[in-house]
């Protein structure tokens, strides 16, 4: 706390709130107030998922993850099943999809969309513009490691649980007189997924290990390990390229433990340890010389066989990470139910801890699915039972992998962002290939998916794929995690890449035939048909948007780094002439340049492409452009709230960007329903995406604090249904965190610590305070 807090008078306080602009000239201070310890429990509520039944479906498991290894968890009494992921486990290999007519056709499908003749144009672009194969690889499962004990399903007490706070999934049950835990986690230090089983009476332990998977591989015991060596599989005509291992190794106390056949045997044990690694042969994108058997063997050999010891290695990674956060919004009796009879009755309970499991949960999957040097979290995280997924289980970047990272900065899970900053840079590699060959342009571009191997050009047909955005918007993650870290040693690593990415477009950024600027073209409102029978066109609105945040952080950038004046004139005179946002004719905003939006075909379609300005960005606001942001509410209740799972929490975001927290609340309590969450709290699009358990999450942040530039809004959007709380240690913009109590409504106490001198306004309602960190590096305030 500061050492010499000056109080700030209610009358400057007032006078703050009425000029309601500029910083302080001095920080408001205020009575010095003590922070007590974060509790884990009471009025946060119960930081654990359980049920009385074990998993049936795959969407009643529990998931553990190490950011690479990933395990669903059934807790069955007869059988047990750990579906296994290792991340870079994905079907095909290293392949370049680019198409070498799409350079030659496509000053001709320009032609034909500048002319209205949008299926003509759609169908050239079909033909000579698409990724060949037009589908990329899908990520993929390693099989299930089953253990079977010979006994019947029947139980007494059965319990099992996730437990946040330590990330260990337990099940516990008494049978024959017997009580059995089993107690699950996915060790970052040691690499593993470690179980351990045991009972209350010795000799009660005896089961048999043994795999199933759809995959092209072969089981076997080997020095006394359980060993699944295969090939991953072959997809759309790329090869397969991958080797992979999984490697369980069974350390009893008491018991015997013997190979039967291609399984292993225990009997008569006290307690086992499980301790299961996975490896491929995936080195990058363009290397797949890993030696699996070579890792999985290393691995295990460095793992000390102690469960114990290997418990406190995990918390003592995990926990620092989890508790920065904490969040609470009340408790009722209903807090007390299983999980799945919580969702079952979410629309009818009073369960504001719901809310706050969930928001506990999301930040918890981050944390299990991606972590520094792993893959990056795709459609379904980490976690995924088929070899052919849904939507391939890959990376859509017209906003599900970014939505997969909104909380990852402002809910202090900042290290989670590594591994999409990592593809990202090699994305910049093979879409500087897309680039050249299918615009003959200068730079780097990605449409709207990408895989393991980072293939850039547009796939699935031209009326979802022709987008050229998808690299430009996952710039806006790289700039962002310099905004909230201000490290100028990494925003020089990555300039480069945004530089790249703005280059592509000042090549292909053509001027429209009727005035309207530098438009793109071709592109599309993500996924939407437009009332001309395709959804190909020139200049959609969230193209615009998000150049407008490309270029200005690319320039921002550079005067930061004192570089490349005249690329950054150059890059700020063509913003200037991108099109503004327009309002439509039924006051909404327009979606395309063309008043169209009213004559769509689906008009509540899931996308909001045409809102990117309000919510990631923040070029639309409620006061500091009004109308822009009426526009988008009319745009929001035309679509309406009910959507997918993924869509309902972008939503989320958006009317909480409007300042309107009853009618946020309402929108995420649909997200809360049976229809989209199931029994594990996984979001349901359906079927499981997670990046509707990610915007869900970021969504609660931002009813409780929203961060730009220069300034922290507090309760913007908080619901009656949430009269006291608290939201500690969420980060804001500058290299600031924050705590905020409140209580009737309005905030009671806010600590803010970060850099000393470091400068921002705190805003309720109209009541504006500015400050600067003292020597301390904590500010305590009040309003």
């Amino acid at each position: 706390m500061p050492s010499n807090p000056v109080a700030l008078s209610r009358r400057r306080l007032l006078m703050a709130s009425a000029a309601a602009a500029g910083l302080a000239a001095s920080p408001p201070v205020v009575q010095a107030q003590a922070f007590a310890p974060l509790p884990r429990t009471g009025d946060e509520g119960e930081l654990k998922l359980w049920y009385r039944n074990p998993a049936e479906a795959w969407v009643e498991a529990l998931p553990v993850g190490n950011g690479r290894l990933g395990a669903m968890i059934f807790g069955g009494v007869a059988r047990e099943r750990l579906q296994l992921n290792e991340d870079t486990l994905w079907a095909g290999g290293p392949y370049d999809p680019s198409s070498p007519e799409a350079l030659k056709v496509l000053p001709e499908v320009r032609r034909l969309i500048f002319d209205g003749r949008y299926p003509e144009a759609q169908n050239l672009a079909q033909a000579g513009m698409m990724a060949r194969p037009i589908r990329q690889m899908s990520y993929q499962t390693i099989g299930d490691l089953m253990l079977s004990f010979g006994v019947s399903s029947a139980s007494s007490g059965y319990r099992r649980d996730l437990d946040l706070d330590q990330a260990i999934a337990t099940t516990e049950y008494r049978q024959d007189g017997v009580a059995y835990r089993r107690e699950v986690f996915a060790s970052r230090p040691d690499d593993v997924v470690v179980m351990r089983l045991s009972a209350d009476r010795p000799g009660a332990l005896s089961f048999e290990a043994a795999f199933e998977t759809p995959q092209a591989a072969d089981a076997a015991v080997h020095d006394g390990d359980l060993i699944l060596s295969g090939r991953n599989g072959s997809q759309f005509d790329v090869p397969a390229a991958l080797t992979f291992e999984t490697r369980v190794r069974v350390i009893t106390r008491g018991g015997l433990t013997r190979a039967d056949g291609k399984a292993l045997r225990v009997e008569g044990a006290d307690e086992v340890l499980l301790l299961v690694a996975a490896a491929t042969s995936h080195v990058g994108p363009r290397d797949v010389s890993g030696d699996p058997r070579a890792r999985t063997l290393a691995t295990l050999q460095q793992v000390t066989p102690d469960f114990d010891q290997l418990k406190a290695r995990h918390l003592a990674d995990y926990q620092p990470l989890f508790r920065r956060v904490s969040f609470a919004v009340g408790a009722t009796e209903a807090a007390l139910q299983p999980t799945d009879q919580r969702v079952s009755k979410s629309q009818t309970l009073d369960d504001p801890a719901l809310a706050a499991l969930y928001f506990q949960y999301g930040r918890y999957l981050l944390l299990s699915c991606s972590r520094p040097g792993t893959q990056p979290a795709n459609l379904q995280g980490l976690w995924n039972d088929k070899t052919s997924p849904p939507w391939g289980s890959k990376y859509t970047i017209n906003i599900n992998t970014e939505m997969n990272y909104w909380p990852a900065e402002p809910l202090a899970m900042q290290e989670c962002v590594e591994p999409l900053i990592t593809m990202v840079r090699q994305m910049a590699e093979t879409g500087a290939v897309t680039a050249r060959v299918n615009y003959g342009a200068r730079g780097w571009v990605c449409h709207h998916n990408t895989d393991l191997w980072r293939a850039t050009a547009p796939i699935d047909g031209a009326r979802f794929g022709l987008w050229p955005m998808g690299g430009a918007w996952l710039c806006e993650h790289l700039w962002d995690h310099y905004d909230y870290g201000r490290d100028k040693a990494y925003l020089a690593e990555v300039y480069p890449v945004m530089k790249g990415a703005a280059q592509f477009f000042l090549d292909t950024l053509v001027d429209h035939p009727d005035g309207s600027g530098l438009v793109t073209c071709p592109s599309l409102s993500p996924e939407n048909l437009h009332p001309f029978g395709a959804s190909v066109c020139a200049g959609p609105a969230m193209d615009s948007q998000i150049l407008r945040d490309l270029f200005a952080h690319v320039a921002e950038a550079s005067q930061i780094l004192r570089k490349d004046a005249a690329f950054r004139r150059e890059v700020l005179a063509a913003r200037a002439r991108l099109p503004a946002d327009r309002i439509g004719k039924a006051g909404q905003l327009q979606e395309w340049l063309q008043d169209w939006d009213m004559e769509a075909p689906e008009p509540h379609h899931r996308h909001v492409s045409h809102l990117y300005g309000l919510f990631p960005s923040w070029q639309m606001s409620r006061r500091d452009t009004p109308d822009l942001a009426r526009a988008a509410r009319k745009s929001l209740e035309l679509r309406g709230d009910l959507s997918t799972g993924w869509a309902i929490g972008w939503r989320i975001n958006l009317w909480a960007r409007l300042g309107e927290g009853d009618r946020t609340h309402d929108v995420l309590k649909l997200l809360l329903s049976p229809e989209r969450t199931y029994p594990n709290l996984f979001d349901a699009h359906p079927p499981f995406q997670i990046d509707g358990n990610f915007g869900g999450t970021n969504g609660m942040a931002e009813m409780i604090v929203q961060s730009r530039p220069g300034e922290i809004e507090l309760l913007p959007a908080l619901p009656s249904a949430w009269p006291r709380g608290w939201l500690k240690g969420v980060r804001a913009r500058g290299g600031l965190t924050l705590d905020v109590e409140w209580d009737a409504g309005r905030p009671t106490r806010i600590r803010l610590r970060g850099p000393v001198g470091a400068e921002t306004r705190l805003r309720f309602a109209s009541i504006v305070q500015g400050g600067r960190v003292p020597a301390s590096g904590e500010l305590v305030a009040t309003f």
